[in-house]
């Protein structure tokens, strides 16, 4: 790739650790918006001090998954490194970049702090420096276990961020601590990225709305409240569109004391409408269904089309089974909460994913469905939520364009074409 001007912030961020003003700093810290340009500086900031401080010594490249380390950070910079003179090699079955600048090398080991079990895989280690991309997605308890692995004479450590809440622990305790910390932190914001053209800005700007306009364009620390989709307006929902579709699929919530929430979805011109769905709340009609009786009313649903897959929760074990049995393909969900949230948000705002008039569960969903009030973190309220659920799950797996989900593919009699 080629390596572009970079702005004053960016600047500041390759510059820190040997500028007399600022090289006392024990870490760094950058958050803002998203694409503001604060990635791709650290990364290149990072590896040019290591190398030029330290030889025959380990690091610690760290974000949610070790997928997300080399899709976010490696993908792009390691083809920058080379250029600059690096030799860089991967062992992708041990998670290990070495580098090699001149007589010197290092070597960076991946790690994924995904839950709070990620804590022991870095335990023992001994680290001259980490950098921690996206730190607010990964547990406190790894984040510290890999602070405190950085025993070495000299060491440094990197935090990226976009903001999230202003009760999340990270912010009250790096940022809003920063001096205490000696952490040097700048705020980054899309301007501070000159590589961001203006067209390409206000494309992102108009991504998103209310909190997530607040944090991921303006990057601002503020609480999510009130409605989930605030932007969402049920006047606004089309009937279902006439003629062929070039795909369908059927996205579930799964449940038999709560209600279960299926959709139908059917593609034309790269958007997904939502055009007919099935809705039972047990409670409400006095008799709980079995798992049969769901996969027949989800036939009915189908109504003799051909269905590519069916998303469903990935804990809905035994309707899964049953599915399979039938000969449906089963795709099981991804099932990050907040991060379907803004995808489904996105999709919706950019008119990707359109919900039609005549699945009034869903729109009446739409109006209910919100935020958890004083929450330490982000969190949803537990009621009037499974179309939520179920269309979170088609958007976070299908209709993103990524699905990762893992199907459970059918036996040797299937009705319906695998993908």
């Amino acid at each position: 790739m080629e390596i572009s001007k970079f702005s004053p912030k960016q600047k500041k961020v390759m510059r820190w650790w040997c500028r007399k003003a600022t090289r006392g700093y024990d870490a760094l810290i950058c958050d803002g918006a998203v694409r503001s340009g604060k990635t791709m500086s650290m990364g290149l900031s990072f590896f040019c001090w290591a190398m030029a401080c330290f030889d025959a010594q380990a690091f610690a490249l760290c974000g949610k998954t070790i997928q997300s380390v080399r899709r976010n950070l490696l993908h792009d910079l390691v083809p920058a490194l080379c250029q600059l003179g690096f030799e860089c090699k991967e062992q992708r079955s041990h998670n290990q970049l070495t580098v090699k600048l001149g007589d010197r090398e290092n070597v960076f080991y991946l790690f994924g702090g995904r839950d709070e079990g990620s804590a022991d895989l870095i335990q023992g280690l001994t680290l001259a420096g980490a950098l921690l991309d996206e730190v607010v997605l990964m547990p406190r308890s790894f984040v510290e276990q890999t602070c405190a692995r950085c025993s070495v004479d000299g060491a440094k450590l990197w935090f990226s961020c976009n903001p999230e809440g202003p009760e999340h622990w990270f912010y009250k305790e790096w940022i809003c601590r920063a001096k205490q910390r000696n952490a040097l932190y700048i705020h980054f914001i899309m301007q501070d990225n000159p590589a961001l053209t203006d067209k390409v800005r206000k494309r992102y700007e108009q991504m998103f709305r209310g909190t997530f306009y607040r944090r991921f364009v303006l990057g601002e620390w503020v609480a999510a409240q009130g409605l989930v989709y605030d932007f969402f307006r049920a006047e606004d929902c089309p009937g279902a569109p006439e003629g062929e579709m070039e795909r369908w699929s059927i996205s579930c919530d799964y449940g038999t004391v709560n209600p279960a929430s299926f959709g139908l979805w059917g593609l034309r011109d790269g958007v997904w409408y939502r055009v007919a769905e099935y809705y039972y709340d047990s409670k409400r009609e006095g008799r709980q269904k079995t798992d049969g009786e769901y996969v027949h009313e989800l036939g009915r649903l189908a109504g003799g089309r051909k269905i590519a897959q069916v998303v469903v929760d990935p804990s809905a074990a035994s309707f899964i089974e049953v599915l399979r049995r039938e000969g449906w393909t089963v795709i099981k969900a991804k099932n990050d909460v907040l991060s379907g949230i803004r995808t489904t948000a996105r999709l919706l705002h950019s008119g990707k994913l359109v919900i039609c008039s005549g699945c009034t569960d869903a729109i009446r969903e739409f109006g209910l469905y919100r935020w958890q009030e004083d929450a330490a973190r982000d969190r949803v309220l537990k009621q009037n939520d499974h179309a939520m659920d179920d269309i979170r799950y088609f958007a976070a797996t299908i209709a993103a364009g990524r699905s990762e989900g893992m199907p459970v593919f059918a036996g040797s009699i299937s009705r319906q074409s695998r993908i």
